[in-house]
């Protein structure tokens, strides 16, 4: 009888291990990315791949974690502290050329975002109005890191204007309540400025005055792309797949998104995801698909702030991006 249970206890271990193996194996694989901001319509679609399985479909545990600006997601990717994120294309060429050891693995928006908004109690319609101005954005901002170039660029001296440390949630309050006479934030950022002033707040796009270049990308370090290249294709797959299914269905994408992150308010992340899905139509994007890289158009951008942003050194095109790691999803055809 005790030879027997020791069997029993022996065949139950081994049994016990098997299971243990088997479940070690199908596992999911465990995925931190950093999205550059707190929740808005640009992340629709990562809540929607969650939503619907495609990350988990291809064997991963995706954990979508906010930062405070590309900056922010940037350090967090360089550390090691998330496996990919979400970050302007300027202030990636500014990490590369500090030491990061990053790239650009897929591009989100095809057309820059980059954008000043203020009052028309103190307008600024033309960049040379900056001068004089008190300027809003927390230290990793898109357009913070970028303004060298900016200014350069249209002949502004930077001396003769004031930059205001602010959290990224407190841009609206901050231009409304007049405590700084600019804030800088995307394009996409218009539903939250006109709730707050109405018909009061002006618009000065950087890409209306020579400053068309790259912007909002996906990064990876070097170390998930040298160690973890399955994983990473895999995620950019089902993050396409999630921007497709929004583009197809904005309505639904917004119902998913509410249900994920209820705090939001679809009155302003609705205009919010439709003016970031306007970024994404163009002909690059239909011909090739979300994520692709035009190389012409990014050694232009790497051009641009090689010669006006004052980096530690020249950044060579070749280092910040990679198009290795594309899994072509077509876009849907845009109603008539």
């Amino acid at each position: 009888m005790k030879t027997r249970s020791v069997l029993k206890a022996a065949c139950g271990a081994a049994l016990l291990a098997l299971a243990g193996k088997a479940a070690a194996q199908g596992a999911p694989e465990k995925f931190t990315f950093a999205l550059n901001w707190f929740a808005v319509g640009d992340h629709a679609a990562y809540w929607v791949a969650l939503d619907k399985g495609y990350y988990a479909q291809r064997g991963l545990d995706v954990t979508l974690e906010n930062s405070k600006g590309s900056g922010d997601a940037i350090a967090k990717v360089d550390t090691g502290r998330a496996d990919a994120g979400l970050a302007d294309a300027v202030p990636v060429l500014a990490a590369t050329a500090r030491g990061a050891r990053i790239k650009m693995v897929g591009m989100v928006f095809d057309k820059t975002p980059l954008n000043f908004y203020s009052r028309k109690d103190k307008p600024v319609t033309k960049p040379k109005d900056l001068e004089g101005k008190t300027v809003g954005a927390p230290p990793g901002d898109g357009q913070r890191q970028a303004w060298p170039a900016f200014a350069k660029l249209n002949g502004i001296d930077p001396a003769k204007v004031t930059w205001v440390n602010i959290e990224p949630t407190a841009k609206v309050a901050a231009l409304a309540e007049k405590r700084v006479d600019v804030v800088g934030d995307y394009t996409t950022g218009l539903p939250f400025m006109t709730k707050a002033l109405g018909d009061q707040v002006l618009m000065l796009p950087w890409s209306d005055f020579g400053f068309e270049l790259y912007s909002m990308s996906i990064i990876a370090s070097e170390k998930t792309m040298k160690e973890r290249p399955k994983a990473l294709r895999a995620f950019l797959e089902a993050s396409y797949m999630g921007w497709r299914d929004v583009m197809a269905d904005p309505k639904a994408a917004l119902a998913i998104f509410k249900k994920r992150v209820p705090e939001i308010d679809l009155a302003i992340i609705e205009p919010n995801m439709m003016l970031g899905i306007d970024l994404l139509r163009t002909p690059r994007y239909a011909a090739s698909g979300i994520g692709w890289i035009d190389e012409a158009k990014m050694c232009a951008s790497v051009d641009l702030i090689n010669t006006y942003m004052g980096l530690p050194r020249k950044v060579d095109c070749k280092e910040v991006y990679t198009m290795d790691f594309l899994t072509k999803v077509a876009m849907p055809v845009p109603a008539k």
